[in-house]
Parts: C-alpha cells; sequence; structure tokens
C-alpha cells in the first residue's frame, strides 16, 4: 500500500523529503495521473498541492518571484508575468488544457526536466534561478546549468524546488516565444523556443536563444547569441538562422523527423530577430 504524508509547511516538506527521497513528490498530480496505468506505485507520496510557502508570486522592480507550486493558469493570469515576463504567460497558456493549467505546477515543470516542456526554453532565455531546499539549507542555481541530461537535474534526493526567480528584462531587451505543435491546442511540442534580445537602436547588443524538443533537455544556443552579437537586426535574422543549422542535431520519433525540427528551429530563431 503507498503511503501518504500532506506537510504543513516548507519545513514539514524538507523533513519529508530527507526521510523519504524515494517517494513521490505530489503538486498537481498531472504526471501521477499520466503514469498511473504503466508504471508501478510509488511507495509513498508526498502531497504539497496548494501548500502555501510554495504557492506565490512575488514582484520587486528588478525580479519576479514564482513559487513552484505556483499553477500556470496562476502563471498566465498573473498582470505582472503578463506584462514585464510575457513569454512566460504565452508558455502557460499553452500547456495543455485549461483543467491540466489549473493543477500542473512551474516546480512540476522543472522537476520532470522534460525536453518537451514547454516553460523551459523560456525559463533559460530569461535568465531565471532556481532557489532548492534541504534540510542543509537553501541555495540557488542558474536554471541554465540546472539540466544535466534527459530528465535529469542538478537537485539532490533530499532537495526541493522552492521558487523561480526571474530577472526583469531591461527596457532595450525585447522577449519572444514560439511553439510549433500539431495542433493550435493541447499539442506536445515539436519544436519550441524563446529569447530575450538587447538592442540599442537597431543593433543587437547581446541575446539570449533557447530550444526544448530538439535534444535531450532544453538547451541555449551559444552559436547563435555568439553569431548575432554586434550585428543590425536586418543581418541577425540570416546569421541566427546558419548557426542553429550548424549547432543542433534534432532526432527522429513519433511525433517528428530531425529534419524538420531543423528546418522549424532555424524558422523560429530567425524570426526572433525579424
Amino acid at each position: 500500500m503507498t503511503q501518504f504524508v500532506r506537510p504543513r509547511d516548507l519545513a514539514e516538506a524538507v523533513a519529508a523529503r530527507a526521510a523519504h527521497p524515494d517517494w513521490m513528490l505530489l503538486a498537481g498530480a498531472t504526471d501521477l495521473m499520466v503514469s498511473a496505468n504503466h508504471k508501478a506505485a510509488p511507495a509513498g507520496i508526498i502531497d504539497v498541492w496548494r501548500l502555501a510557502d510554495l504557492g506565490f508570486v512575488e514582484v520587486t522592480p528588478d525580479t519576479i518571484s514564482i513559487g513552484a507550486g505556483t499553477t500556470w493558469q496562476e502563471v498566465e493570469r498573473h498582470p505582472a508575468i503578463r506584462a514585464k515576463l510575457a513569454p512566460l504567460a504565452q508558455a502557460a497558456r499553452e500547456i495543455g488544457a485549461l483543467q491540466i493549467q489549473a493543477r500542473a505546477t512551474l516546480g512540476g515543470n522543472v522537476g520532470t526536466s522534460s525536453p518537451v516542456g514547454d516553460s523551459l526554453p523560456v525559463l533559460l532565455a530569461l535568465d531565471a534561478t532556481l532557489e532548492l531546499a534541504s534540510p542543509r539549507g537553501r541555495r540557488r542555481v542558474p536554471y541554465a546549468t540546472f539540466c544535466t541530461g534527459y530528465r535529469k537535474t542538478l537537485l539532490a534526493a533530499d532537495e526541493l524546488i522552492v521558487a523561480a526567480h526571474v530577472p526583469v528584462p531591461s527596457a532595450a531587451t525585447r522577449t519572444t516565444w514560439r511553439k510549433v505543435g500539431t495542433r493550435r491546442a493541447q499539442s506536445i511540442s515539436k519544436v519550441m523556443g524563446a529569447a530575450a534580445i538587447t538592442l540599442d537602436g537597431g543593433t543587437v547588443v547581446s541575446a539570449r536563444v533557447a530550444l526544448g524538443a530538439v535534444a535531450d533537455r532544453p538547451i541555449r544556443i551559444a552559436a547563435v547569441e555568439d553569431a548575432v552579437k554586434g550585428l543590425p537586426l536586418a543581418q541577425a535574422a540570416e546569421a541566427a538562422r546558419a548557426a542553429v543549422r550548424a549547432s543542433i542535431k534534432p532526432i527522429d520519433d513519433v511525433r517528428s523527423t530531425s529534419s524538420y525540427r531543423r528546418e522549424v528551429a532555424e524558422n523560429i530563431v530567425a524570426r526572433f530577430f525579424g
């Protein structure tokens, strides 16, 4: 029989996680429902759904902090996120159906670390930092280093994801997000991407460009970021396209072919600079 605990606060949740690192951490339960028919039941469940210490959005002039237990519906509807982190709100609107958005959480998407997780390229492009908690205390990890392989992360067995801290882009930085799937809604991505491009007039000062569903994890495309630096926007689009073509090697799978993914990724990234 699967055991079950429901912590009352973050301290109890951390203690439960440390005591039972093999138990499933449950928030929105969307992953559990998917695996229920083809995976063994977990040894135990630590239920942190609606835990107040994990469900929050805090806004300062420089940073927006989003608790790991915050649902995608809450992310999409928050006025500060819509105004200042628009790609994150846009991605939230594309994560499954409305019912999924009302249950699935930021921490679940980050913790599962699927290469097709819609929010993950956005967190890369926006240069987010994750806050993690364990009995040893709290630490912050740049999201750029958090994913280490296919569904693998730097999260220790006794750690919980507490929040994502996202810097507010400057007025000179334009941000964008794009997803390509089989249909307009409830679609697992074939390719998705996000970018934060800082401009001086019509010249690219710097860029962070990230893609999902083209590798074993969401990735920053350093070749693009290097290629466009210092270029006028009119030239940056084609330079970005060429850099994507040379730097990614997507796989063939049931959702798409490698060649299709590469061509779509080229187009998405080029349009970021269009």
